[in-house]
């Protein structure tokens, strides 16, 4: 009787130290980031999801500050001491990092199968061999309206060029209202916003941008000098003190409803759902005349990676693997307003504005932000250039031509197939 109680005794033991032993090897995983708004829905929503489906796997969202993300990471990953999964900025800084081995190759790992190739552009090297990074969303560029405005003036969103004119004119003439919510006193929304945004219906989106890094198409060809000329005309419809006007103050001016159209990213809708009770709609970037193909910068934002030094691969892989999945899509799109998931999985868009933002997809080409692969690299800086030349385009100080002529100069300074 002795005997068959030590062996009960010593069964028991085992099977406690087995235990013991799965749950110390599922450890902790760390998530590096610089998106410090997203810390609650991690906590309370993201990180309990992925728990319920893999339970004993700890997870801590530690997120720093966007102006000191790139910097502190690279301290972080030259120490040691990074996390185990990392927020990927898209293209070149992402980029930098998987060349001095940083992060995993990603190709083939579970969840990856759900990325169109043109999603994972942002995070690939040039050759598009190498993913290093699964993307998880994108922001998309376009113009919301002042639904109450519109139906005051009897005007309706427009589709081309010439119905934006017309739309713009109505709603000057009126003169109670601001025909556009923009100013140029922060540059960075005449580039990003208006002309990466409006550009790729004159350019073909993917064709054009393709093209200029090929070396096939220069920015003083017609199609890139419309686009700045579409732009030097919009720049008539602007407040006088646009020079000065900041984003902030280009919000709060369509968020109490003085001007009736705001040119947008999608992640503003999130800002004014919390900061205004104008009645909102969408719609995209007008095409140059009926009957063309539209194209909207649907651009990549944000993606994660697996640190390549990490101690607990492989439950950072089931977390990829989750990230990749319908229900992350789901929650992600309908909790990060105006941040649209780029897999393949179907979602059911809750906000009505940016349901109508993510279903342009379904009728425009999408491309991302001109000079964000590649055109970035060399001096002077591309991005840099196009903020000046742009907001002095939309403040009249420049003409189209001149402004193409000053970036295509820029660009074969340094780039090769363009010289």
């Amino acid at each position: 009787m002795q005997t068959v109680n030590r062996i009960r005794t010593i069964r028991n033991a085992v099977l406690i130290a087995l235990a013991t032993i799965g749950t110390a090897q599922a450890g902790t995983l760390t998530i590096e980031s610089w998106r410090v708004d997203d810390k609650t829905l991690w906590e309370t929503v993201l990180i309990p999801a992925f728990q319920k489906k893999n339970p004993g796997i700890e997870v801590k969202f530690a997120p720093t500050a966007p102006t000191e993300y790139d910097s502190s990471l690279t301290a972080r990953l030259a120490g040691g001491t990074a996390g185990d999964l990392i927020a990927c900025r898209p293209f070149d800084v992402s980029l930098a990092l998987y060349k001095k081995g940083n992060l995993e190759k990603l190709d083939g790992k579970p969840g990856m199968e759900h990325f169109p190739a043109s999603s994972k552009t942002a995070w690939q090297t040039d050759d598009g061999k190498d993913t290093f990074c699964m993307p998880i969303a994108s922001v998309i560029h376009g113009f919301l309206y002042n639904q109450k405005i519109f139906k005051e003036l009897n005007i309706q969103p427009p589709k081309t060029e010439a119905e934006f004119y017309k739309v713009l004119d109505t709603i000057k003439s009126n003169g109670k209202y601001a025909p556009l919510a923009l100013g140029t006193n922060d540059q960075w929304e005449s580039s990003q916003i208006i002309f990466t945004g409006l550009g790729p219906n004159y350019w073909k989106g993917e064709e054009g941008r393709k093209a200029l890094i090929a070396g096939k198409e220069k920015f003083t060809d017609p199609n890139f000098v419309n686009a700045f000329e579409y732009e030097a005309r919009l720049g008539k419809y602007l407040n006088k003190g646009a020079s000065s006007q900041t984003y902030g103050d280009s919000q709060n001016q369509f968020a109490l409803g003085k001007a009736a159209i705001y040119p947008a990213g999608s992640w503003d809708i999130a800002y004014f759902n919390d900061n205004s009770k104008i009645s909102m709609g969408a719609f995209p970037p007008p095409v140059p005349k009926a009957g063309d193909k539209c194209y909207i910068s649907d651009h990549n934002d944000i993606g994660m990676g697996v640190n390549k030094k990490s101690k607990n691969k492989e439950d950072a892989y089931k977390f990829l693997a989750w990230l990749g999945s319908q229900e992350f899509a789901d929650i992600y799109t309908n909790k990060v307003t105006g941040f649209f998931s780029l897999s393949d999985h179907l979602i059911s868009v809750k906000d009505p504005v940016a349901k109508q933002m993510i279903d342009w997809r379904k009728s425009c080409s999408s491309t991302i932000r001109l000079n964000a692969q590649i055109l970035n690299r060399g001096e002077p800086s591309m991005e840099n250039q196009l903020w000046n030349v742009n907001a002095q385009v939309l403040n009249g100080k420049l003409a189209p031509k001149e402004a193409a002529a000053q970036i295509q100069a820029g660009f074969a300074k340094w780039y090769k197939p363009q010289q």
